[in-house]
C-alpha cells in the first residue's frame, strides 16, 4: 500500500488550564510539558539522524519516521502539512502500526519489510512532525476516528496547528506531570526537479531542406526545435538536388545549439545528347521520323533522367552502397540502395525547362 504524505507539522493554539499538567507552547508552537519528567522521546526523519536539522524532501520521494523512548511508553505521531491538514501516523491498523514502544528501542514507520511506503506529496514548505509519548494509553476519540473497518489510518478532526494543539492539550491536561512528553522534527518539502532540456536551431540557404536528428525526422530547416534532452546526436540535413550534409551536434541544457548548413553546388547532372546515325540517301523523310522516334539504325534515344539516375547509382556504388532495385515512374526513376548503416532511396525526375531533379534520401539506423 502507498500512503501519500505531505508531511508538515506545525502545532500551536490557545490551551486550556488544569490543576494537573498544564501544557505550554514552545518557541516552535508545540505543546510541551512544563516540568522535566524522566520520560523522554525523540522523533527523526530518515534524512536527519540528529533530529535537529531541516532536511529537504522533493515531491515523490519516500520518507521514514522513527521515534525512540527511554521508558516503555505509548507514542503518538502526527504530521500537519503546509495547508494545515493533519494526519495521524501512529497508531494505525497496519501490522507494524501499534504505538507501544519498549524502552531504549527505536520504532521506524514504515518499518523495514512493510509492503507500503510514505511518499511525500505537495504542498511545498516547512513541515513539522510531532511525537507525543505517554506512560499510559491516551483516549483520542475526540481527536481522531477510524471511519470504517477498511480504513488503515484514522481521520483527524482537527484542522491546522491551532486546533491540533488545543485538542492534544485537552487530552494530556488530566495526566500526571511526569507521565507525558513531546518532541518535534522538521523537514522541508520542495518541488520536483524539472527535467532540463535544450534547443537546436538548424539554418540553411536553400528551401525545402529536412532535418533528421538521431535517425528521427524533426521537420524543416530554419526552425528552432525545443525540449531536446542534453547529449550529443548525429544530425543529417537534406535538400532536394544537393548532397546530404551530415555531422554531430551537442545539445546543452538551457541553451540553444546553432547549426548553419550552406549548400553550395547542386548535384551535377550531365545531359546526354542523342546519338544520330547519318541518314541514307532517299530516306530523308523516313530517317527524320526515325530520329524523332529514337529508332535510327537500331539505336534508341537516351533519356536524360535515366542517364542522371545511372550516374548517381554509380557514384553511390563507389561509396559502398549496393543497388537493390529500380523502377520507372511517370517522370523518371526510383531506386533503392543498401549501405552498411542504412538504406538510400534515389529519385530522379524530369522537371520543367529541360531540367532533371536528383534527390537522395537516406534512412540511417543508430544503435544505442
Amino acid at each position: 500500500m502507498k500512503k501519500v504524505l505531505t508531511t508538515s507539522l506545525a502545532l500551536g493554539a490557545a490551551l486550556t488550564t488544569s490543576a494537573f499538567a498544564q501544557p505550554r507552547l514552545s518557541a516552535q508552537s508545540i505543546i510541551v510539558n512544563p516540568t522535566q519528567p524522566d520520560l523522554s522521546v525523540s522523533v527523526r526523519v530518515d534524512k536527519d539522524a540528529t533530529g535537529t536539522a531541516n532536511p529537504v524532501y522533493r515531491i515523490g520521494e519516500n520518507i521514514r519516521i522513527s521515534t525512540t523512548v527511554n521508558r516503555d511508553a505509548y507514542v503518538y505521531l502526527f504530521n500537519v502539512d503546509a495547508t494545515g491538514e493533519v494526519t495521524q501516523i501512529l497508531p494505525n491498523r497496519f501490522e507494524s502500526g501499534a504505538n507501544f514502544v519498549k524502552a531504549n528501542t527505536t520504532k521506524v514507520f514504515p518499518a523495514p519489510g512493510d509492503a507500503f511506503t510514505f511518499t511525500v506529496d505537495g504542498p511545498v514548505g516547512l513541515n513539522k512532525v510531532l511525537a507525543l509519548a505517554s506512560l499510559t494509553p491516551l483516549n483520542l476519540d475526540q481527536l481522531s476516528t477510524f471511519k470504517s473497518q477498511q480504513d488503515q489510518f484514522a481521520t483527524v478532526n482537527a484542522r491546522g496547528q491551532d486546533q491540533l494543539a488545543q485538542a492534544l492539550s485537552i487530552v494530556v491536561t488530566p495526566l500526571p506531570q511526569t507521565s507525558w512528553v513531546s518532541d518535534t522534527a522538521f523537514f522541508t518539502v520542495a518541488a520536483q526537479t524539472p527535467v532540463q532540456t535544450g534547443s537546436l536551431f538548424v539554418g540553411t540557404n536553400v528551401a525545402g531542406a529536412t532535418v533528421i536528428l538521431n535517425g528521427q525526422r524533426l521537420g524543416g530547416a530554419n526552425v528552432t526545435y525545443s525540449n531536446i534532452r542534453p547529449g550529443t546526436y548525429p544530425v543529417r540535413v537534406q535538400a532536394p538536388g544537393y548532397q546530404d550534409f551530415s555531422t554531430t551536434v551537442t545539445v546543452r541544457a538551457g541553451a540553444t545549439t546553432n547549426l548553419n548548413v550552406d549548400f553550395a553546388t547542386p548535384v551535377a547532372v550531365t545531359p546526354v545528347q542523342p546519338v544520330v546515325q547519318p541518314a541514307q540517301p532517299g530516306n530523308i523523310v523516313l530517317d527524320l521520323f526515325r530520329n524523332l522516334l529514337g529508332a535510327i539504325a537500331g539505336t534508341q534515344l537516351q533519356d536524360p533522367a535515366r542517364s542522371a539516375y545511372d550516374q548517381k547509382v554509380a557514384e553511390l556504388q563507389r561509396q559502398g552502397y549496393v543497388l537493390q532495385g529500380t523502377r520507372q515512374t511517370a517522370s523518371g526513376y526510383v531506386g533503392t540502395l543498401q549501405g552498411r548503416t542504412g538504406t538510400v532511396t534515389l529519385t530522379v525526375d524530369r522537371a520543367a525547362n529541360r531540367t532533371v531533379v536528383v534527390q537522395v534520401t537516406e534512412t540511417t539506423v543508430y544503435r544505442y
